[in-house]
């Protein structure tokens, strides 16, 4: 049987907001079977929790932000990334500010930490939400047009093209699969970081947000070139970011996905329209679990062995 996962023992980490600029608290502790991943606002009182959904993400301007009665806690999707790619179904986070730390700028961070508290299988089957039907989401027209689609597949993978026109990530692959029956998301996903062009800069500040961002958070680029010292983690690590930013949008929908997600400039608001509306078709996707090696994809064993070494 395929079992639903969580973290041995509770772990904590302290990072930097990305838009606050502020010292931020986290703790991860385990939780039991079917609760999901459950964030806490611990800084409230009383303590406010929300669990993660397609319908609580509330805002998706820049970070997929989970919002409860007007209480927020944003830049979720690179621990969700992280949560997705370690196959965690069910995690209670803590957090004492409105948005979760940025770490690194990728989902490296809390790839670490997941793996120091260790793995915990329960003995409760691992639900999956299989896509038996094409389902997609555009906007705009012409060469503003954007959009992402699910497609039934034995398995989960992703195939991601971005277009920028800067010289920088022109001069890399704009184009990359990521099928995660074959790669590690450790070794080949997450350890790819975010990236933002400091013209940018002044505005976000102007409004609240990057006040924490910096080098060491982020590839950063001028009119036409990088500006941190290191070389890029992986040829490909600006298109390999936004399947990084995808894996942890998709995973809002509570459960893994059997799918292929194809996008083409796609972002948050998009891959959070895309999980609602395949949500919205229940002829599009059934619920399923696997009690034996025999029914389950290969994928799902290779993933299951491929990051950990269960404690």
């Amino acid at each position: 049987m395929l079992k639903q996962r969580t973290i041995q023992h509770p772990t904590r980490t302290v990072g930097i907001g990305l838009h606050s600029g502020y010292k931020v608290q986290l703790m991860l502790r385990p939780a039991a079977a079917d609760t999901g991943i459950v964030f806490h606002r611990t800084d409230l009182s009383p303590v406010v929790s929300i669990p993660v959904s397609a319908e609580a993400i509330g805002e998706t301007m820049l970070a997929s932000t989970l919002v409860k009665d007007g209480v927020r806690i944003s830049t979720i999707e690179h621990l969700m990334s992280a949560c997705a790619g370690l196959g965690i179904d069910n995690l209670h986070v803590e957090v004492n500010a409105e948005e979760i730390p940025i770490m690194d700028g990728s989902a490296s961070s809390f790839v670490f930490l997941l793996q120091q508290a260790g793995l915990k299988e329960l003995d409760v089957p691992k639900k999956y939400i299989r896509v038996k039907k094409r389902v997609e989401i555009a906007e705009g027209e012409g060469a503003n047009r954007k959009w992402a689609r699910l497609d039934p597949y034995n398995g989960f993978k992703l195939d991601f093209f971005i277009e920028f026109n800067h010289p920088a990530i022109d001069s890399t692959h704009q184009r990359a699969e990521i099928d995660l029956s074959n790669v590690s998301y450790v070794r080949d996903v997450s350890r790819a970081r975010t990236f933002g062009f400091v013209k940018d800069v002044e505005t976000l500040r102007g409004m609240g947000l990057a006040r924490g961002g910096s080098l060491e958070n982020a590839i950063v680029m001028d009119e036409y070139r990088i500006l941190n010292a290191h070389a890029l983690r992986y040829e490909d690590e600006f298109v390999r970011h936004k399947i990084l930013d995808a894996i942890g949008d998709l995973y809002n929908i509570g459960h893994p996905l059997l799918a292929s997600y194809t996008a083409h400039k796609s972002g948050h608001a998009l891959n959070n329209q895309l999980i609602r509306a395949l949500l919205a078709q229940p002829d599009a996707y059934d619920v399923v679990t696997f009690n034996s090696e025999e029914e389950a994809p290969n994928s799902l064993f290779e993933q299951s062995t491929l990051e950990w070494v269960p404690a």
